[in-house]
């Protein structure tokens, strides 16, 4: 018996966009059970599924080890993956394709600042240059070079709103789903960069000799099911 995914492999991000994304699957007549009950299993080759951080899934699909994933756009951008037709150029960054919004997992890129007179401002009128700690340092550095701005980037792993905080930098770039978190350390959004949502990416290899498996599962997504 064909399985849903016609023998596709696909890569699911752990996290934020789990559910959804397990939701979609499940539309598509997979028994995700096990794949919503364990969550220390890694591999369910029976449903043609694994799971592991957003981050790594352009990692695993350009490889070949999984033929589609779903990773947010933020990751995308991050790794420097230019949107594109199947043949278009995808620029730098990952050899993957992006095939479609799947919609969910709104989040928003912003720069945002302690409350108050504007410091990011300030020290690019006093200094020419202004400090902004953040976890993506290649969107952050892009969207500065684009709008004419002098930034030093300071990469950061755990709570980016820290550090405007203790006067490390004048600003962060950082995602945000409601603004809650920004709103609890006194900080407030001065810019919206980017709007992020979930993607569903391809390798291009198995986009060409599983074309048929992948066309008829995209068309399925974009029925509904």
């Amino acid at each position: 018996m064909m399985k849903p995914t016609n023998g596709l492999m696909i890569a699911v991000p752990r996290g934020a966009l789990f559910e959804d994304t397990v939701d979609l699957l499940a539309g598509l007549g997979l028994d995700t059970e096990e794949l919503r009950s364990n969550d220390r299993k890694l591999l369910f080759e029976d449903i043609g599924v694994i799971t592991m951080r957003p981050s790594d899934v352009p990692t695993y699909v350009e490889a070949g080890a999984a033929d589609l994933g779903v990773t947010g756009k933020d990751v995308l951008s991050e790794q420097s993956l230019s949107p594109g037709a199947p043949g278009e150029s995808q620029g730098g960054g990952r050899e993957v394709y992006e095939l479609m919004d799947l919609g969910y997992g709104r989040c928003t890129m912003v720069l945002a600042t302690t409350a108050g007179p504007d410091p990011a401002a300030q020290a690019l009128r006093r200094l020419g240059v202004m400090r902004v700690a953040t976890k993506y340092p290649n969107i952050a550095a892009r969207h500065f070079e684009e709008t004419g701005r002098q930034a030093e980037i300071v990469e950061v792993k755990g709570s980016v709103e820290l550090a405007p905080l203790t006067g490390m930098v004048e600003a962060i770039v950082d995602l945000t789903a409601t603004g809650t978190t920004l709103r609890e350390n006194n900080l407030v959004i001065r810019e919206e960069m980017l709007v992020c949502t979930a993607r569903l990416i391809a390798n291009p290899v198995a986009h060409k000799l599983k074309a048929e498996a992948i066309d008829g599962l995209l068309e399925r997504l974009r029925a509904g099911g």
